[in-house]
C-alpha cells in the first residue's frame, strides 16, 4: 500500500514539472513573435516617414540664376491690385476721317491721264491724274496780262511823273498814270489769287512768265498727304467738274474704331476709358482709350457712338471689320492681385510657384475674381512672399519630370 502511494507522488511531480516547462517556453514564443511584430511595425513607420520627407523634397525646384534667366523666369512680391471691370459692345472699324481726303479738281477739264488705281499706295504731292482744262488756261493768260500791263503803267507813271515835275505835262495827266498803275497792281494780286486758289505756289508764279512755251491747260491732280487710294470716280476721257470727287485718300496707317453703347450702359462708359478690342480671324487684340463718346442717342439703334483711335501699321484693320470693344468702366481693389500667368495646375490643384530657402515650391490658392489679366489670390499666398509672375510652367515641367521618376535636369 505505501509503495504503491509513492508511485502515483512521483508521476504527478513529473507531469508538474512538464507542464511548468511547457507553460514557459510558450510564453517565450509568445513574448518573441510579439516583439517581432512591434519591430516590423516601427520599420514601418520609419519607411513610411522617410517617404514622405522624400516627396516633400521632390516639390522643390532649384534653379540657378543663370537658369531663371535663360527659361524666363520671372518673380515678384505678391501684394494689392486692382481688378478692372468691363462691359462688352459690338463695333465696327471705319476710316479715320480725320486723315482721309476727297479729291475734287479745282477746275472743270477733260480727263487726259490717270495714273493710280484702286488700292495703289500715293505719296503727298504725288500726281493722281491730269486734266487738260480751258479754263485753267484762261487763268494764266490772265496772270501773264496783269503782268505785263503793270510793267506798262509802272514805265508810264514813271514818265508822267517826271514831266509832271518839270511842269511839262498837267497834274491830270500824272494823276490818271497813277490811277492806272494802282489797277493794274490790283489786276495782278487778283490774277496771283486765282492761282494759288488752284493750288499753285509762289515758286510756280514766279516760273511761269520764264516759260512762256508751256502748256497753260494742263492741270495736276496730286495727292495731299501719303495714303491709300481706297475709291476712284475717274476715267480716261470724261468730263471732270470741279464739284465732283474724283478719288478718296486715306491714311490707314490709323483707324477708327466705332462701338454702339447700350442706353443702360451709358452711366458708366466714359472718355478715356480703357478699351480691348476682338476683331478674331487671326487679329491679335488691341487696346487703345475712348477719345470721344457722343451726346446723342440714336432713335433707331437706341445706342450712343463711342469711338476709339487705333494704330494699324500692320493695316490688319480694315475699315468695314466688326469687332468686339470690352470697356474697363470700373474697378475693384483686391488684397492680393496677381497675374493669371503665375497660376499653374499641379495635383489636380491650382498652384502658384513661390520663392523659399529651398527652391520654388508649388502652393495651393484659392482664386476669386478676375479680369482680362490679372486674378485676385483669396487664400494659398500672403503679402510679401515672392512668387513666379512668369515662367512658372517651366517650373512645373519640372515637376512633372521628378513625378516620373526622371529626377530633376537641375
Amino acid at each position: 500500500m505505501n509503495k504503491k502511494i509513492l508511485s502515483i507522488a512521483i508521476t504527478v511531480a513529473f507531469s508538474g514539472a512538464a507542464l511548468v516547462g511547457y507553460t514557459r517556453c510558450d510564453a517565450e514564443r509568445k513574448s518573441g513573435a510579439v516583439s517581432g511584430a512591434e519591430k516590423i511595425h516601427e520599420d514601418g513607420k520609419h519607411e513610411e516617414h522617410g517617404a514622405h520627407k522624400k516627396h516633400e523634397d521632390e516639390e522643390v525646384v532649384r534653379l540657378s540664376d543663370e537658369e531663371l534667366e535663360e527659361f524666363g523666369v520671372r518673380t515678384a512680391m505678391a501684394g494689392p491690385g486692382k481688378l478692372d471691370v468691363y462691359l462688352t459692345f459690338p463695333g465696327e472699324v471705319s476710316v479715320n476721317a480725320n486723315r482721309s481726303a476727297h479729291i475734287v479738281p479745282r477746275v472743270s477739264g477733260v480727263v487726259r491721264e490717270v495714273r493710280k488705281n484702286l488700292g495703289d499706295h500715293v505719296k503727298e504731292g504725288e500726281v493722281l491724274a491730269i486734266l487738260e482744262s480751258r479754263e485753267l488756261a484762261d487763268v494764266k493768260a490772265e496772270y501773264l496780262t496783269s503782268i505785263e500791263r503793270l510793267k506798262l503803267a509802272e514805265t508810264n507813271y514813271a514818265r508822267e511823273e517826271r514831266l509832271w515835275r518839270k511842269k511839262v505835262s498837267s497834274e491830270q495827266d500824272y494823276l490818271n498814270a497813277k490811277q492806272t498803275l494802282a489797277e493794274a497792281h490790283i489786276s495782278v494780286r487778283s490774277a496771283e489769287q486765282k492761282l494759288h486758289a488752284l493750288g499753285f505756289p509762289d515758286t510756280y508764279l514766279e516760273r511761269l512768265p520764264k516759260h512762256l512755251e508751256t502748256t497753260f491747260n494742263l492741270y495736276k491732280i496730286t495727292a495731299p498727304f501719303d495714303g491709300t487710294v481706297i475709291e476712284k470716280h475717274i476715267t480716261l476721257g470724261e468730263m471732270a467738274k470741279n464739284d465732283t470727287g474724283v478719288f478718296i485718300i486715306a491714311d490707314l496707317s490709323s483707324v477708327w474704331v466705332n462701338l454702339s453703347i447700350y442706353q443702360k450702359d451709358l452711366p458708366f462708359v466714359r472718355k478715356g476709358a480703357s478699351v480691348t478690342i476682338t476683331a478674331g480671324h487671326g487679329i491679335p487684340d488691341t487696346t487703345g482709350v475712348l477719345s470721344y463718346v457722343g451726346p446723342i442717342v440714336g432713335e433707331q439703334t437706341r445706342t450712343a457712338l463711342a469711338r476709339a483711335v487705333l494704330p494699324n501699321d500692320k493695316g490688319e484693320l480694315r475699315p468695314g471689320l466688326f469687332i468686339t470693344g470690352k470697356v474697363a468702366v470700373n474697378n475693384i481693389s483686391v488684397h492680393i492681385l496677381a497675374p493669371k500667368t503665375a497660376l499653374q495646375t499641379f495635383g489636380g490643384k491650382t498652384v502658384v510657384f513661390i520663392k523659399t530657402d529651398k527652391g520654388f515650391e508649388p502652393s495651393p490658392v484659392v482664386i476669386g475674381r478676375s479680369d482680362e489679366t490679372n486674378v485676385e489670390i483669396v487664400s494659398g499666398l500672403s503679402q510679401g512672399q515672392k512668387y513666379v509672375t512668369k515662367g512658372a510652367f517651366t517650373l512645373k515641367a519640372q515637376l512633372s519630370k521628378s513625378a516620373f521618376g526622371e529626377g530633376h535636369s537641375h
